[in-house]
């Protein structure tokens, strides 16, 4: 049988290099739609960077009064002028940068559109990155498969579903995963173990873990080089 892996992420706004990472390594990336949403978590906000250091952006969001919402319940506030504001700030850190007009147009037409709930937005700006950092992968959303289960249990079913042989999984969720139960089920779990690269940004020393939008806007087309199908990594001065 050929080894397949499935991934299974949460989705968020405009997300960190390691996110798309992740995405290239497997065949199959499950967007986790339908669990709880984290009020302060990444699902609709995420950071670039200024002068002064990391800026968050954040989308505005209503909760429809649910106590416990999940991921794909949450409408966003399109009476704020979230969007404006988010051009504006690309616009403003990222005067300098040499790719910004090449891709913020196409990005600010993304932002624009008339998205209801949040996972619209989250998705269409990850299909969209993908695209630009040459990530081709099957993408689905977990609400879609209707399978149930808690935690390990449902991930496990999540990559029965697709004949997985590896669940790739990030190396936060080392804390709750029971990867003795994959192993039981003949799953293998493979720890994602991400080491961020460095490239030329704005304003001095490098800051990591910001928006894939910071990579882009610096790199351009270039930042194809960092999505490779190897487990190793470079640092690129470019």
């Amino acid at each position: 049988m050929s080894l397949r892996t499935v991934s299974v992420l949460q989705p968020g706004y405009i997300p960190w290099l390691g996110f798309f990472d992740q995405m290239q390594r497997v065949d199959v990336f499950v967007v986790y739609d339908d669990v709880q949403f984290d009020k302060h978590g990444w699902r609709n906000r995420n950071r670039v960077k200024s002068p002064n250091g990391p800026y968050w952006l954040t989308v505005p969001v209503r909760h429809h009064g649910l106590m416990q919402p999940r991921i794909n319940e949450i409408v966003i506030d399109r009476q704020q002028p979230w969007v404006r504001k988010h051009v504006g700030t690309f616009r403003q850190f990222y005067a300098a940068a040499p790719f910004l007009e090449s891709y913020l147009p196409a990005l600010e037409e993304l932002l624009r559109r008339d998205y209801q709930f949040l996972i619209d937005l989250d998705v269409a700006l990850i299909e969209y990155f993908a695209s630009c950092f040459g990530i081709k992968r099957k993408m689905v959303l977990a609400s879609q498969l209707n399978i149930v289960g808690e935690r390990t249990e449902r991930l496990i079913r999540i990559c029965q579903h697709y004949g997985a042989s590896h669940y790739l999984s990030g190396d936060a969720a080392k804390a709750y995963l029971d990867d003795e139960l994959f192993r039981q089920s003949g799953i293998d779990v493979v720890w994602h173990s991400y080491r961020h690269p460095v490239y030329r940004q704005q304003y001095g020393a490098f800051v990591s873990h910001l928006s894939a939008a910071d990579l882009l806007f610096n790199c351009g087309s270039k930042s194809r080089e960092f999505f490779v199908e190897s487990n190793e990594k470079r640092n690129f001065e470019l």
